[in-house]
């Protein structure tokens, strides 16, 4: 479902305890989302307001983000007129997804100023403007639209906000009578077709006729009046009172926030039973609740992948060299093999030496090498002797025969580079955000990328990386190293030499330690199965995972980061059970 002015509604409803709490901290930890904190009777909330083109929303939060070195402009607009303010008003406009919020603050002189911030949220179009209360001056907005992006309206700093463009639909708040609302779908269906001929949809009049309702909503109250197609008035009272009963739970707050996933994999959200769907449904206590569940991780993963695009880009170019580069030592690796013909052509060319003499391109010799004596041309240069024809073939044989040790060196330290950045990329898969800073600065340390210049302090590095901490069915509790920052400091510094460390055979993947001496099958499947999970191979079924004691696992001196050999190890082959791990509590441990 989505986000739609019915749910704004819901959302707004929740919102209302807001009401006469003051905001103490505005940050913005991405160029369209932010997070305000907020103090009241109740006690603090956090609160996201999220003008994210694809995942628009407001609701509160319980998530950690994180936050630029150095606050956007409109972050700091946003402190300077509403830090400190109170919450006076939270407010749908009619049905649409638009909403404000007017906040009273004292300046600096001590003179009262009012202010509203507008939320906008409708697709790409979704904006969060800071106006004047008064005279609906913008101060500014999350995103600016020039007179070259809408000839419509205008959201720059100084200019008079304009509110989106009006859908001319019926408030279905206000309705109580079947005579309107039948009145109401006939004119959504047009003059050309009367509204009971057969073949007109009905989710599709409710759409166009009333303001508020998504498409998604629609055929669910057409599938519970059991009508798809508008027909005789028996169809269209069923209809109406299926709509009536709805819309009476909205008026009084009869919320029932919930998320089908159905069993093509495909997630559904509504603040209404889905009924017209199959699969498997989860409740929730809250709107915040339900839009934090559907949209926090998919918003998560899209704002990761676009801070680390550039690595990705990076990192997959590194990878392509190396792999031409292993190419290219394979044709001379081939070419060495056959060094030894250049030893026999220079050995007869000097036992035959008096058979040709400079100036001569090539000569046809006796191969006394072969069994049959064949004959075998020998291809000359006419600018040197006999002697010095002969020399150049053994001179390159002796490069070819030199030069095996070598490239047999280059393979094998192109084929760790290969490696590494293939965990690199894996680990960029399933990276959070507070694992991509971890991976960039391991890149620049490694000489691989260059230190980013930022202006004001520099963060503090932590004394030691934050960990994902699995407790299993059984009570134990299974780290897992999301990159290999965190792998090393896992596997060499906190694991205990009892500990059993686990990780997939020959893939790249994340370090899984077991912090017990004893356990369970159990909690062995779980840890195998978060090692396969944490890895390139996390789609595939029997995955190979090794585990051994933490004592028989060892780092070779100057070898690369995340990078260990290991022994005595037993192999399990596991298929991750995505559900059973959904199950595990997990909590980031620092």
């Amino acid at each position: 479902m989505a986000l739609d002015g019915i749910v704004t509604r819901a959302a707004v409803s929740e919102l209302q305890q807001l009401v006469g709490g003051r905001i103490h901290k505005i940050h913005q930890p991405t160029a369209h989302d932010l997070v305000v904190q907020t103090r009241g009777a109740g006690g603090g909330r956090k609160l996201l307001i999220s003008a994210n083109p694809t995942y628009p929303r407001i609701h509160f939060t319980e998530r950690s983000y994180q936050n630029p070195m150095e606050p956007p402009m409109f972050c700091m607009l946003l402190r300077k007129y509403c830090e400190g303010g109170q919450i006076e008003a939270v407010r749908q406009i009619g049905m649409e997804r638009v909403i404000e919020l007017d906040i009273r603050q004292r300046d600096e002189l001590g003179d009262l100023t009012l202010k509203t911030i507008i939320i906008e949220l409708m697709g790409r179009h979704s904006n969060i403007i800071l106006v004047d209360t008064a005279t609906r001056t913008i101060h500014d907005g999350i995103h600016h639209v020039t007179p070259a992006i809408s000839s419509y309206r205008i959201v720059m700093p100084g200019t008079a906000y304009t509110a989106p463009p009006d859908q001319h639909k019926t408030d279905p708040l206000h309705l109580t009578e079947e005579n309107d609302f039948a009145r109401i779908l006939g004119e959504a269906a047009g003059s050309e077709a009367d509204l009971e001929q057969p073949g007109k949809p009905l989710d599709k009049l409710l759409v166009a006729a009333f303001s508020g309702f998504s498409p998604f909503l629609a055929r669910e109250l057409a599938y519970r009046a059991g009508s798809v197609d508008a027909g005789d008035g028996s169809e269209l009272h069923r209809l109406w009172t299926v709509f009536s009963s709805f819309m009476e739970s909205m008026r009084s707050g009869r919320y029932a926030p919930n998320i089908v996933e159905t069993p093509a994999g495909k997630s559904y959200f509504s603040i209404i039973e889905l009924t017209h769907l199959e699969g498997e449904r989860r409740g929730f206590e809250s709107i915040s609740q339900c839009l934090e569940a559907f949209y926090g991780e998919k918003a998560s993963r899209d704002t990761v992948k676009q801070r680390v695009s550039d690595m990705i880009r990076f990192l997959q170019n590194e990878k392509a060299k190396n792999v031409k580069k292993v190419d290219k030592l394979n044709e001379t690796l081939e070419e060495a093999k056959g060094a030894d013909k250049y030893r026999i052509l220079g050995e007869l060319l000097t036992t035959y030496m008096h058979a040709f003499s400079k100036g001569d391109r090539s000569v046809e010799l006796e191969n006394y090498y072969d069994e049959n004596a064949a004959s075998v041309t020998i291809e000359l240069d006419p600018q040197l002797s006999p002697s010095d024809n002969a020399q150049r073939y053994f001179r390159r044989y002796t490069k070819f025969r030199n030069s095996t040790e070598a490239v047999k060196e280059q393979m094998a330290l192109a084929g760790t580079e290969i490696a590494y950045l293939d965990s690199l990329l894996q680990q960029l898969d399933t990276a959070s955000l507070e694992d991509i800073e971890e991976i960039r600065e391991e890149l620049v340390a490694e000489g691989y990328l260059r230190a980013r210049g930022k202006r004001g302090a520099k963060r503090k590095k932590a004394a030691r990386p934050a960990l994902l901490c699995y407790t299993s069915s059984e009570g134990i509790a299974i780290y897992v190293g999301k990159n290999n920052t965190q792998n090393e400091y896992l596997t060499n510094r906190l694991a205990s030499q009892g500990d059993t460390w686990l990780h997939t055979k020959d893939i790249p993947g994340s370090h899984v330690v077991i912090r017990s001496a004893e356990f369970g099958n159990a909690t062995l499947e779980e840890a195998a199965m978060l090692a396969a999970h944490y890895s390139q191979a996390r789609s595939s079924s029997m995955v190979p995972v090794d585990y051994t004691l933490i004592r028989h696992v060892h780092k070779p001196s100057g070898s690369k980061p995340g990078f260990v050999i290991y022994d005595r190890q037993k192999t399990l082959f596991i298929t991750p059970d995505e559900a059973r791990l959904q199950e595990l509590p997990s909590a980031v441990k620092a």
